[in-house]
């Protein structure tokens, strides 16, 4: 139950896991993909709303251009020049009544008929029309706010608040004949163009002496607007919200360099249409994220199935791996347990068979010196006394083999001139009474130095020695090399001799093992196991490298000292 709750457990946070990369990954393509979208919207708007403008602009230059060529026209009539020049100004209305006939009649929504027109003097001020001339309407307010504080040289531009809406104002100069300087000027106030209708989000209006003048808006937008062209530099944008629409407004100098107040051109554009696109775009983005979403969901779950799978039989593995590994450690406890027994057992069994062999030899000595005992049973005792010396080196072995067993053995570790030790060694086994004739050779470097306990690397090394002796033939060669390799050195001994047969090699170092060999031989088939436990508890080895017809060879290996 345990196994199949974190299977299932696991398999949930994997779906979760690959969820949240999926949902952020969309997350994040859907930021990418609304944030083009705004500035692609922007960027069209942009380029929109610069279209329109560039068109108004063009219509008004174009228009503009007319009205400028018509008034340089009317201010060349003949008359107009008689009568002024002649400050025959009584004449000067009723003539221009007829030179301007064609400009003020017509239809009143012609582009280039004039509403109104009145004459300029010297001074720059209005010369009012006589009553019986029609020269169109103007209040005395509006009429004082033609004058000019200096009779201009150039065409002037202007445009004139009224309370019936806003017109164009033309000043065109009047230059004599004769003297060729300006003695008048012209007025002509036009109706501004409409363009309202003309574009799909575009109005247009004028902004002058602080007053706005867009036809077709509702008051409360109006004064929005006001509000912000109050603060507004010429030549800007800005965005402004009026009854909760987004516009951009822009604004433009329509007059620059004339002496009338500075009007300015108001563009505002309703952004209504690309806002709903942007909302149309963003609820088509938001649907393919959905599905998009729901497909990964679904994929998420066929891939969490199938990468849980291995997952799912890897822990099934593990739980079982578990269980042997707990029921291997139990039995392992248990072995430790009786392996640990056993060697107490061993160790007290040859501690306490110590003192009895030792109390036993005494006694035999003993009794070999009594008076009264013949040559034969001093012989039979003697015999008596090297079993129980051979008995002892047993004891001793297998007390060595438990400490080594247990994990018992400390080693005292110092550094050991190894040429000097054998051939100490060398000369001991020398001098070992009946010691049959034999040649040592040994190839050991001079002041070559190991890591070891003294006293265990000579019983390693007398264990090899004296199995070369043991096992060696009359006038035969004991041999000795040695050679480092890398922090290592690696010790040879070997002798001749009969070979150890093929089939007893891989055995050699089993305890209690006697070979065929030299059955006549002492010993009890310990030596070469403590010898190996003893190299290898000094982080070296011991093995039997060569075996043939006369010759056999072991390798010691040993840890080279640091100087």
């Amino acid at each position: 139950m345990s196994t199949t709750s974190n299977i299932t457990g696991f398999r949930l946070r994997l779906l979760i896991g690959i969820m949240l990369v999926v949902c952020a990954v969309t997350a994040l393509a859907l930021w990418i993909a609304q944030h083009k979208v705004t500035v692609d919207v922007q960027q069209q708007l942009q380029q929109a709303f610069q279209n329109e403008i560039a068109t108004l602009h063009r219509a008004r230059e174009v228009r503009h251009a007319a009205l400028l060529d018509r008034s340089r026209m009317l201010a060349r009539k003949p008359r107009l020049h008689a009568a002024l020049e002649d400050n025959a100004l009584d004449l000067l209305y009723p003539n221009a009544r007829d030179e301007l006939r064609d400009v003020m009649e017509g239809d009143e929504d012609q582009p280039l008929r004039a509403r109104f027109y009145r004459f300029l003097d010297a001074d720059g001020k209005v010369i009012t029309a006589p009553p019986d001339v029609d020269a169109g309407k103007l209040s005395t307010d509006e009429e004082a706010m033609l004058s000019l504080a200096k009779l201009p040289d150039t065409q002037q531009t202007g445009y004139l608040k009224r309370n019936d809406g806003m017109d164009e104002i033309i000043v065109a100069p009047i230059i004599s004949t004769d003297t060729n300087e300006v003695i008048a000027g012209i007025v002509l106030g036009f109706k501004p163009s409409e363009i309202n209708g003309h574009s799909r989000g575009m109005k247009a209006g004028i902004w002058t002496n602080e007053r706005l003048f867009l036809p077709d808006a509702p008051n409360e937008a109006r004064q929005k607007l006001a509000s912000v062209m109050s603060g507004m530099p010429a030549g800007s944008q800005a965005e402004v919200t009026i009854d909760g629409v987004a516009h951009l407004v822009f604004s433009q100098l329509l007059n620059p360099d004339s002496l009338f107040p500075p009007a300015y051109e108001v563009c505002v554009y309703s952004l209504a249409d690309a806002v709903a696109r942007q909302q149309h775009l963003r609820w088509q983005i938001l649907g393919a994220a959905t599905l998009l979403l729901a497909g990964a969901g679904l994929a998420s779950h066929l891939i969490a199935s199938k990468l849980s799978v291995p997952v799912e039989q890897l822990a099934v593995d593990s739980a079982r791996n578990v269980m042997w590994r707990e029921e291997a450690e139990a039995t392992l406890e248990q072995t430790s347990r009786e392996l640990q027994r056993s060697m107490r057992f061993s160790a007290d069994t040859s501690h306490q068979l110590k003192t009895p062999i030792t109390v036993l030899r005494a006694g035999l000595e003993e009794l070999r010196q009594q008076p009264g005992v013949t040559q034969e049973m001093r012989d039979e005792i003697s015999a008596m006394v090297c079993q129980t010396t051979k008995l002892s080196s047993m004891i001793h072995d297998l007390l060595l083999l438990s400490r080594l067993d247990a994990g018992q053995l400390q080693l005292q570790m110092n550094k050991i001139d190894l040429s000097q030790f054998i051939d100490s060694l060398a000369d001991d086994l020398s001098a070992v009474p009946g010691a049959p004739d034999f040649n040592i050779k040994v190839d050991v470097p001079r002041n070559i130095h190991i890591m070891g306990d003294k006293r265990y690397i000579s019983m390693i090394l007398q264990n090899l020695l004296e199995n070369a002796w043991k096992y060696n033939v009359p006038h035969g060669i004991i041999s000795l090399s040695a050679h480092p390799h890398g922090d290592m050195l690696a010790l040879c001994v070997g002798n001749t001799g009969p070979g150890i047969p093929l089939e007893a090699q891989e055995h050699v170092f089993e305890r209690f093992h006697r070979l065929t060999v030299g059955e006549n031989v002492p010993g009890h088939g310990l030596g070469l196991n403590i010898a190996r436990e003893l190299a290898l508890l000094h982080g070296g080895d011991l093995r039997l490298i060569r075996s043939e017809d006369s010759w056999t060879e072991f390798e010691v290996s040993f840890r080279l000292a640091t100087a």
